[in-house]
């Protein structure tokens, strides 16, 4: 049976102001009811991804962030200057719901089968506005968890899972047979490492410190190369030419660090011998930007050939492109939850403590293994 819903509910919302500032604050917005192939959702987790926060604070520095309103209904400021602005003219003087997924349970439906057959269930669910205490979205967005699953476990069910699936089938489709992974330590790392471990494919890990290296070995990882330690290039090439990865996933973006991939694949490619080219191997080399941890400007260098591609991979695109084939990746989160694509987090928060300044400068710096979880029914 369906549940009493509110009229309205309360929900994050981002606003880039005209005057300079980035605004965001508790609002009061309706909930509307369910159509025929839709369902309400009492939403009770939902993660912050570094793809929330591109909404949520945009290329602000939180650092001269300034709380206003009151605990229950916090407003925080965050200065812009007018380049950042410039790059936010299409959302001016617009508050914005923040949240790509989440998870709870369907309190009403619309009246397709489809709909009244996930009342009472726990799903998750993608398609925006997560950060709120209910929402009613179609049921393709929706994703019906096994009984026992609870919305804590089910909440990151969409971004990093498929994220990590999709990456695999990516090397697949494109032909290659291992793959190279940055921010390695991460949750998303963590589940693309266990996926690959399932399924007998090669994966070299990229970290930043030496406790990253370990965690991942803890789960069985094989090849962990430190990009802090000074032989990193001779490490990572060793691998490559162990495992002949020749497609690489960088959550980075900025720096030197694609660009220095790409030159140890051609280096653990020219290992193999051959007749001497002034084009380099002919071995296709595969970069993919899906992130952008580090802002700073892409730099490469000219160290390896010219059989290569950069390009960016967005989770979105991916699926819309498999079509109904990205079924079984589906299933496959669903049936493993809590095992390969289990999630962990730092701190559960509610709605109002996700804008305390203290706690949003804190999840801000996308820290590896520092993962926050709001809890919209809290408080």
């Amino acid at each position: 049976m369906s549940e009493p819903v509110p009229a309205r509910c309360l929900q994050i919302l981002s606003n880039a102001r005209s005057d300079g500032f980035i605004e965001l604050s508790l609002g009061e917005v309706d909930v509307p009811a369910p159509g025929e192939n839709e369902v309400t959702i009492r939403v009770e987790a939902a993660p912050i991804n570094p793809s929330d926060l591109g909404l949520l604070v945009g290329p602000a520095d939180v650092s001269g962030a300034v709380a206003r309103g009151t605990s229950d209904r916090p407003v925080v400021e965050i200065p812009i200057d007018e380049r950042v602005q410039r790059a936010l003219a299409a959302r001016l003087d617009e508050a914005l719901p923040v949240g790509n997924e989440g998870a709870g349970v369907v309190v009403a439906a619309g009246s397709g089968e489809a709909a009244q057959a996930l009342l009472g269930k726990v799903v998750g669910f993608i398609g925006g506005a997560s950060y709120s205490q209910y929402r009613t979205v179609p049921v393709a967005m929706t994703l019906a968890m096994d009984e026992g699953t609870t919305p804590r476990e089910a909440a990151a069910c969409f971004v990093n899972p498929l994220t990590a699936l999709g990456m695999v089938e990516t090397m697949k489709r494109e032909g290659h047979t291992a793959l190279v992974h940055t921010a390695a330590a991460s949750n998303l790392g963590q589940m693309l490492q266990k996926i690959c471990l399932a399924d007998g494919i090669a994966l070299v890990n990229i970290v930043r410190r030496p406790e990253q290296a370990e965690l991942l070995r803890g789960i069985g990882a094989k090849y962990v190369i430190d990009s802090s330690a000074d032989d990193f290039r001779e490490r990572l090439t060793d691998a490559l030419e162990e495992t002949g990865a020749t497609i690489a996933f960088d959550a980075t973006g900025g720096g030197r660090l694609g660009g220095q991939i790409l030159g140890c694949m051609e280096a653990a490619l020219n290992r193999s011998g051959g007749a001497y080219s002034r084009y380099g191997s002919d071995t296709h080399k595969q970069l993919y930007i899906y992130g952008r941890l580090d802002t700073s400007p892409t730099q490469f260098g000219a160290d390896f050939g010219f059989a290569w591609g950069v390009g960016g991979w967005l989770l979105t695109p991916f699926l819309q492109k498999l079509g109904s084939d990205a079924g079984a990746l589906y299933l496959r989160v669903a049936k493993e939850i809590r095992t390969t694509f289990a999630s962990h987090y730092t701190a559960e928060v509610s709605l109002a403590e996700a804008l305390d300044v203290e706690t949003l400068q804190a999840y801000q710096r996308k820290a590896t293994g520092q993962k926050y979880l709001i809890e919209p029914q809290r408080g």
